[in-house]
């Protein structure tokens, strides 16, 4: 047993009705009111954290820093909460230094465009207004 499995113990209040019945529940099962808090808190966790909106509301609280990554890694996973490291570099960088976009004709009046649903299953290829039949080559 690792030192994050030793047990804690925790002190909670409860509704007497809800206690009454966990009671009544562990009784049916044969097991203890424990074994069944844990069980329930560890199927809440499980099924709270593979939700898309916990994992957008870890994802925006860490890229807004307000979660270190240690506590993203316990809420979401490793996996996850490395993802979440890699892309907030990527939105802290500084944006490329790229030229504007020019109105220039790149394809230099030659566009291509492919007609979908050909009767004989290859695309019809349009270039320059004529229409050409292209084959798949393999």
């Amino acid at each position: 047993m690792s030192a994050s499995d030793d047990p804690r113990r925790v002190h909670f209040q409860s509704p007497e009705y809800l206690v009454d019945r966990l009671d009544a529940i562990a009784d049916l099962f044969d097991t203890d009111r424990t074994d069944l808090l844990v069980e329930a808190i560890r199927e809440y966790i499980e099924e709270t954290a593979d939700s898309d909106s916990f994992q957008m509301l870890v994802a925006r609280k860490y890229y807004d820093e307000q979660l270190d990554f240690e506590t993203a890694e316990q809420l979401v996973g490793t996996e996850t909460a490395q993802r979440l490291r890699l892309l907030k570099r990527d939105l802290d960088d500084e944006p490329l230094d790229l030229d504007e976009p020019t109105d220039e004709d790149i394809y230099g009046g030659e566009a291509v465009s492919v007609e979908p649903g050909a009767s004989d299953g290859a695309g019809a290829v349009e270039a320059g207004g004529d229409t050409e039949h292209q084959a798949d080559e393999e």
